[in-house]
């Protein structure tokens, strides 16, 4: 006899969440789109495997003319391609990709995006705007991803955006690496804005001056009046002759890195470093860099950089292609990824 409580119509089975219980049991095999070609074939360096065989040509009207040359069917496959400028054309290539990768049987599409576009329009913080962080994010799982890899999103609670898994790492380690390597006197770590400050204390409780004393913190009261137009008001924080690093997770246009070098200088630091994870340097970036007060400009290689950007005197750029690598066959064996989120 039914019971009383009974009620079909309210269990749905979801294959999907069914899908995650489950071991991949196929290869691992990691392909790319034209974003960062240099960046997939170095992760495949680290994990001893070859990048999948694909076509990844236009037609001549433009559009993306992607075909997988390996068999995929059974596979674990993991798609890596920043959505970086132009971020557009990026995007729909990784979206026909993983549509690509489903329809071929693969049995599980990871999305490895080094850099996550549209992640500063997260918010509805005007009247009549879109949350295009979310809308990528629908994109994203739609077109078939189960599982995304990214690193340092511009705001950490685009995770939720998600219906699917998200391993969001950080390029901190790497960062932290270089500077232990080449400490500097008299450190402190400056946010550029209020918003940064936990990044900054992060970097700051795990970096010494170069005579073993802990780093100090300072930040940068930063008033935004409109998009790429920054404000910088003043430095909260002593940093009169004290050697400074400038963290945020990304640069585009370079002006309120610029602005918050010059309030710096203004108070009287002494040697100025810019910390970045995502090199975008739009517009005049490049130019407002090499005249700015900010002796070395220390990034990764989430994004190509370009070749004007090439010219800069003062750029370092750090791989972080080992720790997507890790977190990659961490991913493929079903272990804990939790070590690499520091």
């Amino acid at each position: 006899m039914e019971s009383k409580n009974f009620r079909p119509s309210t269990f749905h089975f979801r294959p999907s969440t069914f899908y995650f219980l489950m071991s991949t049991t196929g290869g691992i095999k990691v392909f790319t789109g034209n974003a960062n070609r240099a960046l997939a074939d170095e992760i495949c360096n680290y994990l001893s495997c070859d990048l999948g065989n694909a076509t990844t040509a236009r037609f001549s009207d433009g559009e993306f003319n992607f075909q997988i040359n390996d068999n995929v069917r059974g596979a674990d496959v993991f798609i890596v391609q920043p959505t970086c400028p132009p971020t557009d054309s990026h995007l729909m290539e990784l979206l026909v990709m993983l549509d690509a990768f489903c329809r071929s049987s693969a049995e599980r599409v990871t999305a490895v995006i080094p850099y996550y576009g549209y992640a500063r329009s997260d918010k509805k913080d005007r009247p009549r705007v879109a949350i295009a962080a979310k809308l990528v994010a629908n994109l994203i799982a739609k077109a078939g991803a189960q599982r995304v890899l990214t690193m340092d999103l511009h705001a950490g609670q685009i995770q939720g955006f998600f219906d699917i898994p998200v391993d969001h790492l950080y390029a901190a380690p790497v960062m932290i690496q270089h500077y232990e390597a080449n400490p500097l006197a008299k450190l402190t770590v400056v946010a550029p804005d209020t918003g940064g400050a936990e990044r900054a204390r992060a970097y700051a409780k795990r970096l010494k001056s170069a005579d073993g004393s802990p780093a100090q913190l300072a930040l940068c009261d930063k008033r935004r009046e409109k998009a790429n137009v920054a404000e910088v008001m003043n430095v909260v924080g002593d940093v009169r002759g004290r050697n400074c690093i400038i963290v945020d997770d990304l640069c585009d246009t370079g002006g309120s890195l610029t602005k918050v070098a010059q309030a710096l200088r203004n108070a009287g630091a002494e040697m100025i470093h810019a910390c970045f994870t995502h090199p975008v340097l739009s517009g005049q970036a490049v130019e407002r860099l090499a005249e700015s007060d900010i002796e070395q400009v220390v990034t990764t290689n989430t994004i190509p950089l370009s070749p004007h950007a090439q010219e800069l005197p003062n750029v370092c750029t750090l791989s972080i292609a080992p720790l997507l690598a890790k977190a990659i066959k961490s991913i493929h064996e079903e272990t804990s990824v939790s070590s690499l989120f520091v």
